[in-house]
């Protein structure tokens, strides 16, 4: 079969990235060779590829749900946002500028080529692309210079389903809204709908779906039920708002990890919900940190300002008194970066130097040229593989004592590196773990035996199970080979068609 569709959404966060991974994983189980796509990202959760770009990590986790490595041409078009007016733009795995909403408009035409092209590369080497949408198609504000939805649709005559989330409410509207909204050339591509995060008997919805379709002329190809657990790599902060606080349990080791305002590749502490034992909180507040025995600062778009952020709710005060008292901190490149001796940032926040905390012998400068890479090296006696992505380069002081912690440094029971992944090692991850309840003084064994690999797998196939157990996917079929169907009513806002 050849064929390509795209997967749209009501809103930010409705199910995009997870259903495109079902579907992507549902196809490449029935031996289908397909490639996900995803034109404009707009992200803080990012990975690097093979050959060193820089794409959604949406995006590369769809690629694993295919079986196959992720590409720049995945998502040729990354948008880093850093402060709530102006983004890094990344090109085909490469930052090309910071700019503001205004500006990034220059930018739309020479882009909306580069995704279309991308796109082509991927139907000619691959049977079926997968394409994720961005936000809501319904954005009217934006249509004339989308590339991601209907702008990519009506480039590439892709037909494009539409996902509600009916755990928000209001589904029903939503669904009905995004079609009416949108002018005729763009509603002869809206194939249909899917529901997602249903709870409950699906045949409660009945009397709606009937009343949609009369509506609309459009059929709603499943209901998804909500399935506990599909965060796994999601793309957008948002969905930390959205993941149940674990309580603390007695023999638990307890982690918590600061919910910095501009926080980025937190799926680095994904791996950690692979192992039994291990309680994960995303915290706001110094008071939340007391009963932890590990602290996470992870990465950060805006190392500088959170920073800021840091210091004015009193977890800075925190962390430095943890650190003296011997209670663990680990920090993840921006977070590596905080805990260092000073800053001098003339490139991503422009205050020039700043005092970090302290807690590592180590400085930080940061350099126009973005470190973009997959190291591999050595820690615990464990192999372990990881990747970079900073502008911040750290160098330590080796005339104070510390120990190396992979490319950073150890200092008491403080750690840090520049390194995200580290954790999804599992021989190195168990190691670490090991350390810290010895450090903190909990007694906590890792449990032998426990992939992260498999766990994601798992995960991936939970996905593609949803697809194959609540979606027609015969209707989906058919769609990827022959678009949309012919003749689809045009519907009027108010409801007249």
């Amino acid at each position: 079969m050849k064929g390509a569709l795209l997967v749209a959404g009501t809103t930010s966060d409705a199910g995009k990235s997870v259903v495109t991974a079902g579907i992507c994983r549902w196809l490449a189980r029935q031996g289908v060779r397909v490639a996900p796509f995803k034109a404009q990202n707009m992200s803080l959760n990012s990975f690097v590829t093979a050959d060193g770009a820089e794409i959604g990590r949406a995006q590369a986790t769809q690629a694993a749900a295919c079986g196959i490595e992720p590409t720049a041409d995945m998502n040729p078009v990354l948008l880093k946002p850093g402060s709530d007016r102006r983004s890094q733009v990344v090109v085909l795995g490469r930052a090309i500028a910071d700019v503001d909403a205004m500006e990034y408009g220059a930018f739309k035409a020479r882009l909306r080529a580069v995704a279309v092209e991308s796109l082509e590369r991927l139907r000619a080497e691959y049977d079926v692309v997968i394409c994720e949408g961005a936000g809501s198609p319904a954005e009217i504000n934006l249509r004339a210079g989308d590339i991601a939805n209907m702008g990519l649709a009506q480039a590439a005559r892709l037909p494009v389903i539409v996902v509600g989330d009916i755990d928000r409410g209001g589904v029903f509207a939503s669904l009905y809204g995004t079609v009416a909204l949108l002018d005729a050339a763009d509603q002869a591509l809206i194939a249909g709908f899917l529901i997602n995060k249903f709870r409950g008997a699906p045949e409660l919805l009945a009397p709606g779906l009937d009343m949609l379709h009369g509506l609309t002329g459009r059929e709603t190809y499943g209901v998804l039920p909500w399935l506990d657990g599909l965060w796994l790599d999601v793309e957008d902060s948002l969905a930390l708002d959205n993941r149940p606080a674990q309580p603390y349990r007695p023999h638990s080791l307890r982690v918590a990890v600061v919910r910095l305002p501009r926080i980025s590749n937190f799926t680095d502490i994904d791996a950690l919900a692979s192992e039994p034992g291990i309680v994960v909180r995303f915290v706001r507040s110094a008071a939340e940190l007391e009963d932890a025995d590990l602290v996470i600062i992870p990465g950060s778009r805006a190392t500088v300002s959170d920073l800021g952020w840091v210091r004015e709710t009193g977890i800075a005060q925190a962390v430095q008194e943890r650190a003296a008292a011997g209670r663990p901190v680990l920090g993840i490149c921006g977070g590596y970066q905080m805990l260092a001796r000073t800053i001098h940032d003339d490139i991503e926040s422009r205050k020039g130097h700043i005092d970090g905390l302290g807690l590592l012998p180590a400085t930080v400068r940061f350099t126009a040229e973005k470190t973009l890479a997959r190291p591999v090296g050595t820690a615990y006696g464990h192999r372990v593989a990881a990747y970079e992505i900073h502008h911040g380069v750290v160098t330590v002081d080796t005339a104070t004592p510390s120990r190396p912690f992979l490319d950073g440094c150890r200092s008491g029971s403080v750690w840090g590196t520049t390194w995200h992944g580290a954790l999804e090692n599992d021989a190195f991850r168990q190691a670490f773990l090991a350390d810290v309840a010895a450090t903190a003084g909990r007694p906590f064994t890792p449990a032998p035996g426990i992939s992260f690999a498999e766990f994601r797998a798992a995960r991936l196939d939970a996905l593609g199970d949803l697809i194959e157990q609540h979606v027609d996917t015969g209707a989906i079929l058919d769609l990827i080979e022959n678009g949309p169907p012919r003749d689809l009513p045009l519907i009027h806002p108010g409801g007249a068609r």
